[in-house]
């Protein structure tokens, strides 16, 4: 692995390196100085020999730092021999963006910018394809149906290309449009016959290493990495406790009536606090956006004032998202966004005052990414405002409403910000969903393959090197069983009709889908809907409509739940429970608070007194002394590990015939005793290597990703293990935990 080192220099070395007509355009623009990142990428980039991450906060100006070199080569490309650069972003918005932001600079060197997606016409696509070179600014989708589409003759059209620049790394990491993407790189440099450079503009990350493992696969340590300087970042920090009112009994609609009135407590906060300028508001859910930008513009309706508050998530239609970053783009009326995570990345809505989160966030590196949006103008700090319900404590209060459960992990959060801690992000898994996209589009692309070159293309050679032989076998074996492909009599693998009706269709390019809801089932009668991304096996339960209910059955087909009433007893009030997947640090730090009697400064009178009781109640519960507590019925195992192993715990108790549910703060086990799920526990840990087939046999919805119900079983259930589950690091801390108990008993004895 190469480092760059930070330039704090104000006197640019390279400058005089670049384009003249570059270095005009610079001055002209106002430019005194090029910033660190932009500094050190013009050497490495001007060779353009070697793959280059430029890591950098928001706003760092990454974009500058990999095109102004990029722009002095195309530039110094000869008539007939023109030269290409592909950028590739996650985003249609940020595409259009970098399009209006590159025009001008590419226009003084005559070097042509082509947009390529949906809304791009057929026209302007066309003069590419003629002279393919310039600026190509593609999506990964957009890039996957170009191969499909020019077939043979897609070589010519990436035959100029000197490099691959894909914005918002860190955004296709550890996912199937990551994969997706990884594997498109491959297939270009294939077709092209050569290494391309490869150029990743990503959010500086906990794990750097991961990224440039991300870019070139089993080439990590020939990445240089450049990181702009981290100047000290000055952050204002306030979070606020909301505690709903105290309802008399268990009737759901009175708890949904209490949520309701600590919201708009917020809503009232948010629009005393917010009016005036631009911000950005971020609840943890598409419903929760539609709810707070709702109530804000009804109050600046009922204020008789100009609504400033405009709703922003990926459901929206494409005009209603477009209205509301032109609002915040615009300097004559203030606008505040409520929004997901489409507006973490690089989208240009121009400078924020400072950024709103409701509940706890789904990572620190995601909070990061927000934060990254306030604080942009010289002199001014970046504004937090953090917003954390509780419910008032009663005597059947679960364990995560006496430890405060959202309050604790924003706490948490927020000191590993401080401690300048991300999450890392894993590169590993099968994602053998994406695979059958890539074999496919192969395919149709070829007009024909055999397996051999199917294997050597994606998996030997390509980006799914984990994948193993035998499986792949299964995976194509599968696909003919289904009727998807066929195999000639030569030995060819051409597209069935099936397949060829897929690949036909505009949503095939696309390797992700959304996150479907399931129905949920008891007695004949549909309950409401629920997305889930947690296993589900049956006996094991959910949480819904305010009850616990016991899973019957899962239908992934029709997208089903089966359920029966479950137990009674205390129920989470847990944002995050079947939400984002919460790392092992955050929980461990999360334990630290509670440890800790430091005052946190940053909280406001009423969440300091929520952290007093959550910190009274974690020594109350003996949760210093013991991980695995008996409460009643149940069984609580305290072990502050993430939800991969939190989810793991579960199925392997479940294997065990124990039901289990993962609560996030802590794993719960229903029809044991304390004695019972210890042995249970002992007898895991002293499993040499377990399999992970073993305890994935009963989960009912291992279909997670968009190609999964082509899988044969036996794929399926491998890519299940190894997206969503983590074997070894549960093991090897149960073996941990194992050994702190048996020293502890042979000290006391």
């Amino acid at each position: 692995m190469t480092n760059s080192p930070s330039s704090n220099s104000d006197e640019s070395r390279n400058f005089e390196r670049l384009d003249p007509r570059i270095q005009r355009w610079l001055w002209q623009a106002g430019w005194t100085a090029l910033r660190d990142a932009q500094e050190l990428a013009i050497p490495p980039l001007l060779k353009g020999d070697h793959d280059v991450i430029i890591a950098a906060a928001t706003a760092a100006g990454k974009t500058e730092a990999a095109f102004l070199p990029i722009l002095t080569r195309l530039g110094q490309a000869d008539e007939d021999a023109p030269r290409l650069a592909v950028y590739i972003g996650p985003l249609k918005a940020l595409i259009n963006d970098q399009w209006q932001r590159l025009e001008g600079l590419c226009e003084a060197l005559g070097i042509p910018v082509t947009p390529w997606h949906g809304d791009i016409s057929a026209s302007h696509k066309g003069r590419f394809l003629k002279r393919p070179a310039g600026c190509l600014l593609i999506t990964p989708e957009s890039l996957e149906a170009m191969l499909m589409r020019q077939g043979s003759t897609a070589a010519g059209v990436l035959a100029a290309a000197d490099y691959f620049v894909v914005d918002e790394l860190h955004s296709f990491m550890g996912s199937e449009r990551g994969k997706q993407l990884q594997s498109l790189l491959s297939r270009a440099e294939r077709l092209v016959g050569r290494r391309v450079c490869r150029v990743g503009l990503s959010a500086t990350l906990g794990d750097m290493q991961g990224a440039q493992e991300f870019l070139r696969p089993g080439h990590a340590d020939e990445v240089e990495l450049i990181q702009a300087a981290q100047g000290a970042l000055d952050l204002h920090i306030v979070v606020k406790g909301v505690l709903e009112p105290a309802v008399t009994g268990k009737d759901a609609d009175e708890a949904d009536e209490a949520n309701l009135v600590a919201k708009a407590s917020i809503v009232g906060d948010l629009y005393r606090a917010l009016r005036g300028s631009n911000n950005l508001i971020f609840p943890n859910s598409r419903s929760a956006v539609e709810f707070f930008a709702d109530r804000l513009r009804r109050r600046c309706e009922e204020e008789k004032v100009p609504n400033e508050f405009w709703p922003h998530h990926g459901n929206l239609a494409k005009d209603i998202r477009e209205q509301t970053e032109a609002a915040l783009k615009q300097k004559v009326l203030p606008a505040s966004a409520i929004c997901t995570s489409t507006l973490e990345l690089g989208i240009d809505i121009g400078t924020v005052k400072s950024v709103a989160q409701i509940g706890a966030p789904p990572s620190v590196a995601s909070l990061r990414q927000r934060l990254g949006r306030s604080g942009r103008r010289k002199g001014e700090p970046a504004i937090l405002r953090g917003y954390a319900i509780e419910r008032p404590l009663h005597t059947q209060s679960s364990p995560t409403e006496l430890l405060r459960g959202n309050l604790l992990q924003m706490v948490a959060m927020l000191r590993l910000l401080l401690k300048g801690w991300y999450e890392p992000i894993s590169v590993s898994g099968l994602h053998a969903s994406t695979l059958v996209q890539q074999v496919l589009s192969v395919i149709a692309q070829n007009g024909g393959s055999n397996a051999g070159r199917l294997w050597e293309v994606l998996c030997e050679h390509g980006a799914f090197g984990g994948m193993p032989r035998e499986l792949f076998a299964s995976l194509l074996r599968g696909l003919g069983a289904k009727e998807i492909i066929f195999q000639d009599a030569t030995g060819l693998i051409l597209l069935a009709p099936k397949g060829e009706k897929l690949c036909s269709h505009y949503s095939f390019y696309a390797a992700f889908s959304s996150q479907e809801e399931f129905r949920i089932v008891a007695n004949g009668e549909t309950l409401g809907s629920m997305p889930v991304s947690r296993p589900l096996a049956p006996g094991s339960f959910v949480i819904f409509g305010g009850r616990r209910w016991q899973v019957i059955s899962v239908s992934t087909e029709e997208l089903v739940i089966e359920v029966k009433p479950g137990a009674a007893g205390a129920l989470p009030n847990f944002e995050g429970q079947y939400g984002a997947m919460i790392h092992d640090r955050v929980r461990q730090e999360m334990r630290d608070v509670l440890r800790s009697s430091d005052a946190v400064p940053f909280l406001d009178k009423a969440a300091a007194q929520l952290l007093a009781e959550a910190r009274q109640n974690y020594h109350g519960l003996g949760l210093e002394k013991t991980w695995v507590r008996e409460a009643g019925a149940e069984v609580h195992v305290f072990w502050w590990m993430g939800d991969r192993i939190n989810d793991t715990l579960a199925l392997m108790l479940q294997a065990l015939q124990l039901p289990a549910i993962n609560h996030g703060l802590y794993v719960e086990v229903r029809g044991a005793d304390r004695a019972g799920v210890r042995e249970a526990l002992r007898e895991l840990s002293r499993t040499p290597d377990a399999h992970g087939a073993r305890f994935a046999a009963t989960v009912q919805n291992k279909i997670r990703e968009k190609w999964d119900s082509l899988l044969a079983d036996d794929v399926l259930e491998a890519s299940f293990v190894s997206n969503s589950l983590d074997i070894e690091g549960t093991l090897a801390a149960l073996r941990v935990r194992s050994e702190l108990t048996r020293s502890k008993q042979a000290g006391l004895s």
